[in-house]
């Protein structure tokens, strides 16, 4: 069986983080069959090329819509190819946006607005598909809602329909509904193409990491004071929970990764 190639884009500006572990150990299940290297994007303005298969384009800090320095136009030029070479070969590549990086694509194609949040997003939280989400693979095996974890200072609002029609893309998934705000919804989940899908939360999160974080002294006593005990003691209570985010890790990112490699190594164009 020849081997696929996987590039993982890392967009957390060298700052230690949580992602990049959980990123890398999902990848880790494929090893039989991928090959996968680490871009620096932010740091070293690293960014792959168009000899690898499969992308990851992680989560990060910041504010998605800054389009300043070498490294913004290095991401943009590599998905920019990436879109270009899949519509004009046959042999698709195959790409997953994770909340920092789904922002910047979203705001690179001007699908909708990206703006800061009034209060961080911070916490475990239930997403909804929307109708076209229901029947995607990407939620495959999901309940409507299921929880993910979700940390966002910015959010993607006001999907501009037209642009989403000329672009092909759909909205796959919203935040939680919150009747008592009168606040719009914000974006979680959008498919560019068949090859091409991202979302606005964690979906690479695992319980059992997010636990020993979160239950550190220093790092108990930093969310109590920034978001209030109850806020701590409830996101305790969902990674205790082994239907709430830990179906979320198993299902998204692994589903993605195992239907694109066997559409690579079948060479049938897949949905992913």
């Amino acid at each position: 069986m020849s081997r696929l190639r996987l590039a993982i884009l890392d967009l957390y500006n060298g700052i230690p983080n949580q992602g990049m572990r959980c990123i890398r150990e999902l990848v880790g299940q494929f090893a039989d069959r991928v090959d996968s290297e680490v871009f620096d994007v932010r740091v070293d303005g690293a960014v792959p090329g168009l000899d690898h298969d499969i992308y990851i384009s992680s989560g990060g800090p910041g504010d998605p819509r800054e389009v300043d320095g070498k490294w913004y136009k290095a991401w943009t030029g590599w998905l920019n190819s990436v879109m270009e070479h899949n519509a004009t070969n046959e042999r698709k590549k195959y790409v997953f946006f994770i909340c920092h990086s789904f922002q910047m694509a979203v705001h690179h194609f001007q699908l909708a607005e990206v703006t800061k949040r009034n209060s961080i997003s911070f916490g475990t939280f239930p997403i909804h598909q929307t109708e076209a989400g229901k029947i995607d693979p990407i939620f495959r095996g999901l309940d409507q809602p299921f929880i993910a974890a979700d940390f966002r200072h910015y959010q993607a609002i006001q999907p501009d329909g037209e642009k989403l029609e000329q672009l092909g893309a759909t909205l796959l998934a919203k935040e939680k509904i919150r009747p008592h705000v009168d606040l719009e919804r914000a974006l979680m989940g959008v498919r560019w193409s068949p090859e091409v899908v991202g979302v606005q939360f964690h979906p690479e999160a695992d319980p059992d990491g997010m636990l020993a974080h979160f239950s550190r002294p220093e790092i108990k006593q930093e969310v109590i004071a920034d978001h209030g005990r109850e806020k701590w003691l409830q996101m305790i209570e969902d990674l205790n929970n082994p239907a709430a985010i830990q179906r979320t890790h198993d299902a998204i990112i692994p589903g993605f990764l195992e239907r694109a490699t066997a559409a690579l190594l079948e060479e049938t164009p897949a949905r992913v």
